[in-house]
């Protein structure tokens, strides 16, 4: 009988040990990564713009937002990256057939006493003299690259966007705090601006992704890439604030791994993102296969979003909080 309690009481307490040592492990593993921020990251900064809509809709004049030193603008003026920032969001000054409007879905906010960054899918309302009103489902997102301004269309909204900026590292992972703010209703709304909108079956979700590229340029200014690395996920419900998610990045081709999903895979066609070539063209960047697990990326492309979906298409009322984004190593 006494061999079986000091039997019992080992195992007891080898189990307790060997959950210390996983427990130890698990913090060492965490605490090894070294961090490289991303400039900008931590969202302390923030460029403030006013811009003045027309007067046929209003006239109000809108406050917009951008990721780079802290600076005030006033006045209709096409925005270009600021201070070195690799930051653009999805917040626009846009002027359409001589009709000025301003968007904002991504913004300062404070969670634990700091400033973070705030992306919300909304509709934004346009009514011409009372006479017209427009709705239009925007989504907030922040990316690396840049925006073309003052936006002129609603057409082909990706060619409007260079996405992805150069970078030669092979992080292993995307670290990031974050928060996921997501309303219960299981539809989407589609709305254009154009005609009526349309309820649509099923959740929207939010998103943060990072792919790595190998990028090359053909004769005739056409770009290809090679997908080198992918970090994708998708957040369906809510989150609390959550310090240090690691968001790990698979490279080479991982279309046989665990969890692997369909819209993880390659951007070609309509998918594609686009970036100016060296004739300062915008052209699509079309992913033509996976690269080889050991190449050596070009380009980095990293998006926060409060939406998965197409273009002008959302769940009204999702938002995600996001801080201190960081490559791991």
């Amino acid at each position: 009988m006494q061999i079986k309690k000091m039997f019992s009481a080992y195992r007891s307490n080898a189990g307790l040990f060997l959950g210390i040592l996983s427990l130890v492990a698990t913090s060492l593993n965490s605490a090894a990564l070294r961090l490289e921020p991303i400039k900008y990251g931590d969202f302390s900064n923030w460029v403030t713009r006013e811009i003045t809509e027309s007067k046929m809709i209003g006239g109000k004049t809108k406050t917009i937002y951008a990721i780079a030193p802290t600076h005030h603008i006033r006045g209709n003026v096409a925005y270009r990256n600021e201070g070195g920032s690799p930051w653009a969001t999805s917040n626009a000054y846009a002027k359409v057939s001589g009709v000025v409007k301003g968007s904002n879905t991504v913004s300062p906010a404070i969670i634990n006493g700091n400033k973070v960054a705030k992306l919300e899918t909304k509709m934004e309302e346009v009514k011409v003299l009372g006479l017209l009103n427009m709705d239009v489902m925007v989504a907030g997102s922040i990316y690396l690259g840049r925006l073309q301004e003052p936006v002129t269309s609603t057409k082909a909204p990706f060619s409007k966007i260079e996405m992805g900026i150069p970078y030669t590292k092979r992080p292993v992972a995307l670290v990031f705090d974050y928060k996921v703010d997501m309303p219960s209703q299981n539809s989407r709304t589609k709305a254009t601006g154009f005609g009526r909108k349309k309820t649509l079956p099923g959740r929207d979700n939010a998103e943060v992704y990072v792919l790595l590229q190998k990028r090359w340029e053909d004769e005739h200014g056409n770009i290809y890439a090679q997908r080198v690395g992918t970090g994708r996920e998708r957040y369906s419900k809510s989150i609390p604030w959550t310090k240090g998610h690691q968001l790990k990045i698979q490279y080479g081709d991982i279309t046989k791994t665990p969890g692997y999903k369909p819209w993880m895979g390659l951007l070609a066609g309509e998918k594609a993102y686009y970036a100016r070539n060296s004739k300062g063209k915008m052209v699509p960047v079309n992913e033509i296969g996976w690269a080889p697990a050991e190449a050596q990326p070009t380009h980095v492309l990293m998006m926060a979003s409060s939406s998965c979906g197409e273009p002008f298409i959302g769940t009204e009322g999702i938002a995600l909080y996001i801080d201190n984004i960081s490559f791991g190593f």
